[in-house]
């Protein structure tokens, strides 16, 4: 269930790698499978719970190593490629405090040299064997992955080991980083019109707890105080194979994939991690209303969000199925609302994570919304119409069976388009975060009977409790540029 980019943010999880490989960056946008043709559309009649198991069943082969590091392989026969993904469990809302930004930062450490590849030397290694590479940095995760022909795993599961063995930590390489990431934030938020909305502003006003409310991107004083020591910390600590897990999808053998693993990976040594951060959220009994000046925008903007359901809670899948429902695509209830019938503006977006996926994050998040639209158009009245389509689900009978079976089906075909993509990341992705958060990536095979096992009963109570005006934060742009 792949969400593209909702704002302009590619600048901010490509990295230092995407920014040179953002040409050939296919590897992001994935193709529809076999699987999701083949696939059997939902009766009007009956509910999903009433629908046969899937057949259709993702290879995992899971297993930890010595030293902490988990790893997935998931082999895939469609094309001669190979996918190597590695995810450490350190993202924007764990970062050290008085550090924000440091983990963005840290990724584009990580392009900087290791102990037997100089300086950019990792890209050109991909590259020049005809694969693509990017790396991000999540909510809850910083991730780097290769695609490459299937013949030169070996050489992309070296080159990560490498880095993960030893960076190139030097005080020049940290000062040429902290200029480049000050600079995407000058030219990408603080000299962009609608810079930062709502992906980077909105968990700054709809939460309350530091981790999950600071500036992810980065205080430029707080970039600036970065130091040598710092980084290094940094990377003894998180980068450590105990924080990490390494996944492999696309065509190879397990059994030479899991001698090449074991070479490479086993040798390097596990580091005590640090206790994990608190990120509970309380319980938001009151709506909240902002007002953000923004002198580069010429026509006013607005955003909303509610506190998501717990995730891996029947309230989670169900919230999943409203999105698809409210916001996915040109049927949802409120682009014909705002768009197609009352003429608002030409369009609204949003869903669950905008830094990823329904999927790949583990603390608290947002469902959220956004439009910008003519100054002749109330924000009253843009929150009206969102309360007046809300409140339809919340009465009896509001969701129906069709309306149920509609939305699954728009779920397993973003599902399926995106763990069934030839190049593998889709499915690197689910399988990396199922590990890192669960410890369990067979997960991505039990999905679908989650989705199943929601009814329209409780998708009405999940949109009473937590699609209520109280637990809404609105942020509105207030336009100064001239138009």
């Amino acid at each position: 269930m792949y969400q593209p980019a909702k704002t302009p943010l590619s600048w901010l999880v490509l990295g230092a790698a995407g920014l040179l490989a953002l040409a050939s960056a296919s590897c992001s946008q994935k193709t529809t499978s076999a699987a999701t043709q083949a696939a059997p559309p939902a009766t009007a009649t009956a509910t999903p719970a009433a629908e046969a198991a899937p057949a259709y069943q993702i290879p995992v082969d899971y297993y930890t190593l010595p030293n902490g590091l988990k790893v997935v392989l998931s082999p895939d026969k469609t094309a001669p490629l190979a996918t190597v993904a590695a995810y450490y469990n350190i993202g924007f809302r764990n970062e050290p405090k008085d550090r924000t930004g440091f983990a963005h930062l840290f990724e584009h450490m990580m392009f900087q040299g290791s102990q037997n590849l100089g300086k950019m030397e990792f890209i050109q290694l991909v590259q020049k064997n005809g694969g693509v590479l990017n790396g991000s940095t999540r909510f809850d995760f910083t991730n780097y992955f290769e695609t490459v022909p299937a013949h030169k795993l070996e050489t992309m599961l070296w080159a990560e080991a490498d880095r993960m063995r030893g960076l190139a930590i030097t005080q020049a390489n940290l000062t040429n980083q902290q200029g480049v990431v000050k600079n995407e934030v000058r030219v990408n938020v603080l000299n962009q019109p609608y810079g930062g909305f709502p992906w980077l502003d909105m968990p700054q006003y709809a939460n309350k707890n530091w981790y999950n409310a600071h500036n992810f991107y980065g205080d430029l004083k707080d970039l600036d105080a970065a130091t040598l020591d710092d980084v290094q910390k940094f990377f003894k600590t998180y980068y450590a194979p105990n924080n990490a897990v390494l996944v492999v999808v696309g065509d190879f053998e397990p059994d030479q994939a899991k001698r090449w693993i074991e070479q490479y990976f086993a040798p390097i040594p596990g580091t005590p991690q640090p206790p994990k951060v608190d990120l509970a959220e309380p319980r938001q009994e009151k709506e909240q209303r902002f007002t953000k000046d923004d002198k580069l925008a010429n026509k006013p903007a607005l955003a909303f969000a509610y506190h998501m359901p717990e995730r891996n809670s029947p309230e989670y899948y169900a919230m999943i199925l409203l999105d698809q429902l409210l916001l996915q695509g040109n049927d949802s209830r409120l682009y014909q609302a705002m768009v197609q019938k009352r003429g608002y503006t030409d369009n609204v977006g949003g869903g669950i994570n905008y830094l990823g996926n329904q999927f790949n994050y583990a603390g608290p998040m947002l469902w959220m919304g956004n439009l910008t639209h003519d100054q002749t158009v109330k924000a009253d009245s843009v929150v009206a119409v969102l309360d007046q389509e809300i409140s339809k689900l919340m009465r009896p009978g509001g969701v129906t069976p069709a309306m149920l079976d509609l939305a699954v089906v728009k779920m397993r075909s973003s599902f399926y388009d995106q763990v069934g993509g030839s190049d593998g990341f889709g499915r690197a992705d689910m399988l990396a975060s199922f590990a890192l958060f669960d410890n369990n990536p067979a997960r991505i095979n039990t999905l679908e009977a989650e989705f199943r096992k929601v009814t329209p009963e409780l998708m009405q109570k999940t949109a009473q409790e937590y699609l209520r005006p109280t637990n809404r934060t609105v942020l509105l742009i207030n336009p100064l540029a001239k138009s």
